[in-house]
């Protein structure tokens, strides 16, 4: 069954409208919100009365013991900080690629270690960022999730008043008082450009840390596995390499859960043993490299080496790498048990780190190559070996995890093609995994093993990511401070110059590598945010063209009136993107079929700016009328991060919730239980998305070709929400945007 449409907007009667809550996205404000207080006050609104007793959860910002608070500290040490606390496997290497000179650079670069990681980490991300969350979830999707809360700059017009009374919504609008708050508010409001930018900024982002899944694993494991290098040889290292990627990517099906069990054994027992074997070789070899926490040694530094100096800061910047994993894998934590976890173990365990090769150096130079291995005292480097190996596995299981956790987000907010998601634990709800993401993972991890083969030439592309994803971060804060926290202009400009310049310096260096493997994470990240661009696009499209055909008001009543119109006992759920009216496929069925069922549940899944959204709040309910003739519409609110249930559970809670919203109606009830009884038939619309024969060139590429192509190689919907076959009607639809 195909039909084809073409844009067109039909004028209903307004009153009809109003009453409905169908209104044009197109309206003027003010007929907004008059039309939202019609449908708040309306009996049969979308506002479902049972949801009125909801109990507020807790949640993330919720005040916990600091007993639980130190519990999550303890955990979070296994979980985040695998890749910021395995660098120093790598970084002097990294950075004095062509051997040291000068001793005193050794200074130099001791103190722009120091101080770039008390800045960046420590300052920005440990004090300022983690506080820039979205209900205790972090990241780009968050933070412009956070945004789109606050202001209303999201391009698919599909908000509604009522999602504001969820209890996870938290929405403090800005203070009139405040005029630069309530100025830049209004700007990015009214600017096509900025939404456009927001979101851009935001993919990219996002972009950026997934494309660093490529090197993170290979980095980490080929840095780990080197100890052995000199006696096995180059070839045989990278094929333990290898096996130990293919061992880590063969585990992922089982959980973060599963596998982190012993995570925080593993990583606290690493952090005390390069802390320790920092102090032993500081006090053995040169204590006055302390010196270096004067930065006139950073100066001193650049005057000796000029533009190979600033070169250098490629290498430095591999110190703070994983940085970004504080944020982004806020959600299992909360922002004090982060704090003091990086405060007392991390940061001071890395420091003594540094300065233990530091001073070791001093008096070795020419062991620069692989210090870290080296300045091992010998009792203690096949135990140290194998503590390394288990480190940089779970540094390299945070960044996979944390890519899932990314795309799981861009998924749910249209932001991605249609992927299998796999929920691997009861406790942690955020805790997914992604079998398509996870192949793709580690074969490009392979490959980046066999193609670089030493830790020296994958620094040469690794990082130039990370640093992207900080300065968008930095800049989304920076709009945060001014519009939700409601700071000063020249507080948030403070903030994005100091934290910017830092960043745009070291971003600076990095992509001078352009050429020597920098260009492999920067072409994955162009790449991956094309893909995401495109069905972000033609989803956005898609769900504009059916807001302009959306069904008349008078539809219903003129079709209670046609007799050749059979009901047929049972519910039928007819899905739709569409929030507002009756989506453009239901004519077409009942064109195709001249029949349906005796309960109709128009339903569309909406995912909310916010991260959850509790079970009690999620469904709302709206009679069609005329009433005897039993439709519904009903529109079921999804955070980011919840997940959808396979469909008998869905089913129930749904139906529950539809007897709930008529519960005054004792007949009424009595007519869905005996429908229920003669089963539920699933309909999803299949729409073919092509362009119009008049529209651009390019338009034509990416929706003819580039969509076409993602749609099909990727899973359809109704194998994401595990619909049972026999129950599924398809529907054929064109739709030319």
């Amino acid at each position: 069954m195909n039909v084809n449409y073409r844009r067109n907007t039909r004028k209903g009667d307004s009153t009809a409208k109003v009453m409905f809550g169908e209104t044009d996205p197109m309206d003027k404000d003010k007929e907004m919100e008059t039309v939202a207080t019609a449908k708040v006050r309306r009996m049969d609104s979308f506002i479902n009365l049972e949801a009125g007793r909801v109990t507020m959860s807790e949640t993330h910002g919720s005040k916990v013991s600091w007993k639980t608070t130190l519990s999550l500290a303890f955990q979070s040490v296994g979980i985040v900080y695998g890749d910021i606390g395995t660098s120093p496997l790598y970084v002097y290497s990294s950075i004095f690629t062509s051997g040291i000179k000068n001793n005193d650079d050794i200074l130099g670069v001791l103190s722009l270690i120091i101080y770039t990681i008390l800045l960046i980490p420590f300052l920005k991300y440990v004090f300022i960022v983690l506080w820039a969350n979205d209900n205790g979830n972090g990241g780009a999707f968050a933070l412009y999730s956070l945004i789109c809360r606050h202001v209303d700059v999201s391009l698919i017009p599909n908000q509604q008043p009522e999602d504001r009374k969820l209890s996870n919504y938290k929405l403090e609008l800005p203070s009139s008082q405040l005029k630069q708050s309530q100025t830049l508010k209004q700007m990015l409001e009214n600017s096509q450009f900025a939404r456009f930018l927001l979101l851009l900024a935001t993919i990219l982002g996002t972009s950026m840390v997934i494309g660093d899944g490529f090197l993170t694993p290979s980095m980490s494991v080929l840095s780990a596995v080197s100890g052995i290098s000199k006696s096995l040889g180059q070839d045989a290292t990278v094929g333990i390499a290898i096996g130990i990627l293919i061992i880590l990517f063969s585990l992922q099906r089982f959980g973060t859960d599963k596998m982190g069990f012993s995570f925080v054994p593993i990583i606290l027992v690493w952090f005390l043993l390069i802390a320790g074997i920092g102090i032993y070789n500081l006090f053995k070899y040169d204590i006055r490299v302390l010196r270096a926490f004067n930065p006139k040694y950073i100066v001193d530094y650049f005057k000796r080496n000029g533009k190979q100096g600033w070169l250098s800061l490629g290498g430095v910047f591999l110190c703070i790498t994983g940085s970004e994993a504080m944020f982004a894998d806020l959600g299992h934590f909360n922002v004090r048990a982060i704090q003091i976890s990086f405060t007392l173990i991390t940061c001071p365990a890395i420091l003594c780190a540094y300065t233990g090769q530091a001073a070791f150096l001093r008096k070795f130079p020419e062991k620069v190559g692989n210090t870290f291995y080296e300045s091992l005292p010998n009792p203690i480097y096949w135990p140290t070996f194998v503590v390394a190996v288990g480190a940089a596995i779970i540094a390299s299981q945070a960044m996979i995890s944390g890519a899932f956790s990314i795309i799981s987000q861009a998924l749910s907010l249209g932001c991605f093609p249609r992927v299998k998601v796999v929920h691997t634990s009861t406790k942690h709800e955020g805790q997914v995994y992604i079998p398509e993401i996870n192949y793709m993972f580690m074969i490009g991890s392979i490959i980046m093993c066999v193609a670089f083969k030493t830790t020296e030439k994958i620094s040469q592309a690794y990082g130039i990511a990370v640093i992207g994803d900080m300065l968008i971060t930095t800049w989304l804060v920076s709009l945060i401070m001014v519009v939700i926290w409601k700071k000063s202009i020249w507080q948030a400009t403070i903030f994005l110059l100091v934290f910017g310049c830092i960043e745009a310096i070291y971003f600076s260096s990095q992509i001078t590598k352009f050429m020597e493997g920098g260009y492999i994470p920067i072409v994955s990240s162009l790449f991956l945010t094309m893909i995401m661009g495109i069905w972000h696009y033609v989803h956005k499209e898609r769900y504009m063209f059916e807001l302009r055909n959306k069904v008349r008001s008078e539809y219903i009543g003129e079709l209670a009136m046609d007799r050749d119109i059979r009901r047929v006992p049972g519910v039928g759920l007819l899905y739709s993107e569409l929030v507002q009216g009756i989506p453009p496929i239901f004519p077409h069925l009942i064109a195709c079929m001249s029949s349906i069922h005796s309960v109709i549940v128009f339903v569309s899944i909406k995912v909310i700016p916010i991260s959850r959204v509790s079970l009690e709040e999620r469904f709302l309910f709206c009679h069609l009328e005329p009433r005897e003739y039993r439709m519904f519409r009903c529109v079921v609110r999804c955070g980011y991060k919840d997940k959808l249930e396979d469909a008998l559970v869905f089913e129930s809670q749904l139906i529950q919730n539809l007897k709930a919203f008529i519960h005054l109606d004792e007949p009424e009830v009595n007519f869905i239980d005996m429908a229920m009884q003669r089963g539920v038939m699933y309909m999803l619309g299949e729409a073919e998305v092509v362009a119009l024969p008049n529209s651009s060139f390019l338009n034509k590429i990416v929706v003819n070709y580039a969509y076409t192509f993602l749609r099909k190689n990727f899973r359809q919907g109704n194998q994401l929400m595990a619909i049972p076959r026999k129950r599924l009607l398809k529907i054929g639809m064109t739709y030319e945007i």
